[in-house]
Order: C-alpha cells, then sequence, then structure tokens
C-alpha cells in the first residue's frame, strides 16, 4: 500500500505542490527565453553570447530544483519539503531586487506571493504531518 493511500494528502501539501510547479515553470520558461535570445541575438546587440546561454541554462537548472520538489510533494516525500523551502528562501531576495528594479516590480510582486505563500503552505503543522516530519519534541 502506498504512502497516498495511507494518508489523505492535505489541501496545504497538494497547494505547496502547486506553488512549487508554478515556481519552477517560470524558471523554465525564463530560462528558456534568455537561451533562445542569446542564441537569436548571436552576440549582438552588445549582448555575450557565452553569457546569454550560461545565463539561460543555469536558469533552466535551478528550474528543475522546484519541479522536482513539486512532485515530490505531491507524492508526500518527506526529502521533498527541504528543496521546496530552499526555493521559497531564494525567491525571497530575488523578489526585493525585483520590486526595486522599474519595469519588474509586477513580478516582483507575484514572485514575492508565491515565496511566502509557499513557505507558510511548506512550514504549517498539517503539512509536516503527512510528510511524516516530526517536530522538535514530538515522539516518534
Amino acid at each position: 500500500m502506498s504512502s497516498t493511500e495511507q494518508t489523505p494528502r492535505p489541501t496545504r501539501l497538494a497547494a505547496a505542490a502547486g506553488v512549487a510547479l508554478v515556481e519552477a515553470l517560470g524558471l523554465l520558461a525564463g530560462g528558456v527565453y534568455m537561451l533562445v535570445r542569446a542564441l537569436l541575438d548571436g552576440g549582438s546587440g552588445g549582448g555575450d553570447l557565452t553569457s546569454g546561454v550560461t545565463g539561460g541554462v543555469t536558469v533552466i537548472a535551478l528550474g528543475l530544483i522546484p519541479l522536482v520538489a513539486a512532485r515530490g510533494l505531491w507524492r508526500m516525500r518527506s526529502w521533498s519539503r527541504g528543496p521546496a523551502v530552499i526555493t521559497q528562501i531564494l525567491a525571497l531576495p530575488v523578489a526585493w531586487q525585483m520590486l526595486r528594479t522599474d519595469g519588474v516590480i509586477p513580478y516582483g510582486i507575484v514572485v514575492a506571493v508565491l515565496a511566502v505563500t509557499g513557505l507558510v503552505l511548506l512550514l504549517n503543522p498539517a503539512t509536516t504531518e503527512a510528510l511524516g516530519i516530526r517536530r522538535p519534541g514530538q515522539e516518534a
């Protein structure tokens, strides 16, 4: 019997997986955009081809972290909370910088809301319990 059959998936856990998935899709789309733009510009227009390709590939690779975490959260795997929490924590300074940059403020708001929502959902006791993670002082 799988863990999903033993314990129903709490709504908060499903929502946390959804937040991680949205973040992953955003990073993957951004990385593909950077990569395609770098390749199409070919280094012209003042851009460096190597930097553009490296940046795009890096963002795509970073997008895989919340994607894997989302899948793990959906399947109720305890290991998935760590990468998901780290993604939310790393998103906060990114959101802060976006909120201070003209032209991307609305995106900064979205990133900040996703990060805070993700943290609240991931640190919720129902989520912790569903993932089988014991809180400090909790007996086995």
